[in-house]
């Protein structure tokens, strides 16, 4: 079997196929964009992202809708999300339902507090589209 080692970092712009197995002794990194949310929506195009919501009050139990737009989603791809609190200091942050969409990806961040405590500042939503082949 053929090895190559790489010494220094590697930079690679664009694809790269993968036929067998890949192990990384460092860090393998990727360039994540961050964008702020205006009305339930944002703009931020690349693989992974970080967007900060605007101000919430969500009610338990009710859902705030975050629509991204990004060029480089597709429908048929697998967009993994998740959310941490920003200002938010009240509720409980989860996502719900995450769709992929050509150019867009449409993230639910569900209050599933045990009590009736809205949110009361930001969320911060991450995610990562993962490239169907």
């Amino acid at each position: 079997m053929a090895r190559t080692t790489f010494k220094n970092d590697m930079r690679i712009t664009g694809s790269l196929l993968v036929g067998g197995n890949v192990t990384a002794t460092g860090a393998v990194l990727n360039t994540v964009g961050t964008a702020t949310a205006t009305a339930g929506a944002a703009t931020l195009n690349g693989a992974s992202g970080k967007v900060t919501s605007e101000s919430l009050t969500t009610a338990q139990n009710a859902i705030y809708t975050l629509t991204i737009t990004n060029s480089s989603i597709a429908a048929a791809d697998i967009v993994l999300a998740n959310v941490a609190n920003g200002t938010n200091s009240a509720g409980t942050p989860m996502i719900g339902k995450v769709t992929a969409a050509a150019g867009s990806v449409v993230i639910e961040v569900i209050n599933k507090h045990a009590t009736a405590v809205a949110f009361n500042g930001t969320v911060v939503v991450g995610f990562t589209a993962i490239k169907a082949a």
